[in-house]
């Protein structure tokens, strides 16, 4: 393939020291932008997640469905060696290798991504879900399992859809969500070119049933699945 389907707009090395990725994570981390998320305009929505089937080796998946409906229209998967060991704060630079390769056996380009991990709500305001959208110039939206920084500012009811925001260094850095009721919350954060309001909404409306969005437990099921090889 001559041309790539997704160019990186700010190519780097992966396989860095943690003092090198932090120093990174901070100058990426300026390139990030909120825009308005207009639900009516999206009609396709991707997750993305990472499996280990190995201790070395990485096993990631793409997964695009259509909006609103969630029905799956596509899927990827790449195979390869882990670039980097985990480090806390630097889960991208360990996982992004295998999503950008199972990005470019694509055919489509989903309106939106939703990431299982961080955006802005991260030490340094690079989360791999702003990493992605930096480096792609793409929409994306964080949707982690648990707090990385910033404290509740109030109490979250127990009822689907009770928000509270959260606060680190002064502001607000994303949103803790019950996606149902009396159910453990998610985090929902500012990946790339979304704001927080419509992230929230998105996250609610791919999650009608479970925790976590649709897109994202459909890449999990991908990347958990047998290896084709």
């Amino acid at each position: 393939m001559a041309d790539s389907p997704w160019p990186l707009h700010h190519p780097h090395p992966w396989n860095l020291t943690p003092d090198a990725a932090m120093q990174l994570q901070r100058r990426l981390a300026r390139q990030v932008r909120e825009e308005p998320l207009a639900l009516e305009r999206i009609r396709t929505v991707a997750g993305v997640d990472v499996g280990f089937p190995q201790p070395d080796r990485y096993r990631a998946g793409v997964v695009v469905l259509s909006f609103p409906q969630l029905q799956v229209l596509e899927e990827a998967v790449a195979e390869g060696p882990v670039p980097m060991e985990y480090v806390p704060g630097l889960l991208s630079f360990r996982e992004l290798p295998g999503i950008l390769a199972a990005l470019q056996r694509l055919r489509r380009r989903p309106d939106v991504f939703l990431v299982d991990g961080q955006g802005k709500a991260h030490p340094r305001g690079l989360g791999i879900a702003s990493h992605l959208g930096v480096l792609l110039d793409w929409p994306t939206v964080g949707v982690a399992k648990s707090v990385l920084v910033g404290r509740p500012q109030g109490p979250l009811g127990e009822a689907r859809g009770s928000r509270v925001p959260l606060l680190y260094r002064g502001r607000v850095v994303g949103m803790l969500l019950r996606t149902r009721t009396r159910v453990k919350p998610v985090v929902v954060s500012v990946g790339h070119r979304v704001d927080l309001a419509g992230a929230v909404d998105l996250v609610l409306a791919t999650a009608p049933r479970y925790r976590l969005p649709e897109p994202i437990r459909a890449a999990h099921r991908l990347v958990s699945s047998r290896s084709d090889g």
